[in-house]
């Protein structure tokens, strides 16, 4: 899926920058089928497929071996509704579904004294998220069919697999965070003016605000007992179309 992305990137981007760069004349789209550019709507709608990258960042009570954090790319697909504040200025509400894997190893150095089993040293956190961004995008003046611009802005999110009213924790296997963590979010990316459709790669980075962790019933639980704060931090790839 990476790879079709990718290539599907580099071939509408190859059209644009070869009808800009390579020839006298210079073709101008709109992205709208030759009815007028879809910048100067009020409200414009759209949808994303992206790729995305989760990690922790971990605080620790104690100076003991770093929990190793092993990420997996996920799966990201949503929806986008832009309202046009000027030439430069858009705000973006983009809510969409976020899948990803993580999984974490502890050192032996946290189960001195404890009796534990390999299975102990690992742990696997499955996230599905409903992720709600609010964000500003600042865009600079339209370069023919090219127009860059940053992205910054506040999220929240809907952890589906979180388990935080699980009553069962890391004693039985079970790793749990908080639900509805706050990130905030930062940005850049390009938009390209097809004939059809405004084509955007953008790249974005997200940067968790408050702990997310919730702590296992026994106080010095090996697995949580040494983390005074759990932080996800993120990497978004996103394709958008509108």
């Amino acid at each position: 899926m990476k790879h079709l992305l990718i290539s599907f990137v580099f071939l509408c981007s190859l059209q644009t920058v070869q009808a800009q760069l390579f020839k006298k004349e210079k073709i101008t789209y709109d992205a709208n089928q030759g009815r007028g550019t879809t910048d100067f709507k009020f409200l414009r709608w759209g949808y994303f497929l992206g790729i995305n990258n989760y990690d922790f960042n971990f605080d620790y009570n104690e100076d003991l071996r770093d929990i190793y954090v092993d990420t997996s790319p996920g799966f990201s697909v949503g929806l986008i509704g832009n309202m046009r504040i000027n030439s430069f200025l858009d705000l973006r509400l983009e809510p969409g579904l976020f899948i990803t894997t993580r999984e974490l190893f502890y050192s032996e150095a946290y189960f001195q004294g404890v009796d534990f089993k390999e299975s102990d040293l690992s742990r696997e956190v499955k996230s599905t998220y409903i992720h709600i961004p609010l964000l500003l995008k600042v865009s600079t003046k339209r370069i023919n069919n090219f127009k860059p611009f940053i992205v910054g802005g506040f999220s929240t999110a809907i952890n589906l697999s979180s388990n935080e009213n699980n009553p069962d924790d890391n004693s039985k296997g079970q790793f749990r965070t908080k639900t509805s963590p706050l990130f905030y979010e930062l940005g850049f990316g390009i938009d390209f003016y097809l004939y059809n459709f405004k084509f955007t790669p953008s790249i974005r980075g997200l940067f968790g605000m408050g702990d997310e962790l919730v702590r296992d019933n026994d106080p010095n639980s090996p697995w949580t007992s040494n983390i005074t704060k759990l932080q996800t931090r993120g990497v978004f790839i996103n394709f958008t179309f509108q």
